[in-house]
């Protein structure tokens, strides 16, 4: 997975976004001023940064101007006014997310950068199955297992937000889409057969009262 750096001075913010990028996988760097976001950017690589813009030191946009402008950048800030929106993405950011955020907003919106930057080389691996996003195809114990496009788009959203609580509610939204007006048992139904499909009886736990989780965990 990724490693991602999170140049935040709010500790409780930085630190809410650390632990549930680690939660999914990823691995996480803090900076907490913009000059030690330069210094950690330029002696470490990184794969995205999560950058405020009211930083003390130098503020992210002084920051962006600085970084390698090949390295993914998602300004996380608390200015809403456009100007700001559209200086953050004229710097070249591929992202601009506002506060206060929903975590699990934000966790998809890594992703879809993550994916747009290396398109066609995501894969993710548990025991015996493997799955590659670039193809939509997945492997269980080196055979190939066919999965209809909506089986695959659910089993994409538990990967991206594996070892996380999804609502029933919240699966159909981010695998059918907002506008989606079927019964939640639709999630019901789907997440029995991928349970089937993939031989995740005991990996996709059913969450008492709310949903369903795709545990990673030993």
């Amino acid at each position: 997975m990724a490693k991602i750096l999170i140049a935040e001075d709010e500790r409780p913010i930085s630190e809410l976004v650390k632990r549930n990028l680690m939660l999914v996988g990823h691995t996480a760097a803090q900076a907490f001023d913009g000059p030690c976001a330069l210094e950690m950017a330029g002696a470490e690589r990184f794969d995205l940064v999560l950058l405020d813009v009211m930083l003390p030191g130098c503020s992210g946009f002084e920051v962006k101007e600085q970084l390698d402008p090949a390295l993914p950048v998602i300004f996380v800030t608390a200015k809403n006014n456009l100007s700001s929106r559209l200086q953050g993405l004229g710097l070249g950011a591929d992202d601009y997310i506002v506060k206060p955020f929903e975590i699990l907003e934000l966790l998809a919106r890594v992703e879809a950068v993550l994916r747009r930057v290396h398109a066609g080389a995501e894969v993710f691996d548990l025991g015996d199955c493997h799955v590659e996003f670039g193809t939509h195809r997945v492997f269980v114990a080196g055979r190939e297992v066919a999965l209809t496009p909506q089986e695959f788009m659910l089993l994409g959203v538990l990967v991206r937000n594996r070892n996380l609580a999804l609502s029933r509610e919240k699966l159909l939204q981010l695998a059918w889409g907002y506008d989606y007006e079927g019964d939640t048992r639709t999630v019901d139904v789907h997440i029995q057969k991928l349970r089937k499909k993939l031989g995740f009886e005991d990996r996709i736990q059913t969450v008492y009262k709310l949903g369903y989780r795709l545990s990673t965990k030993e």
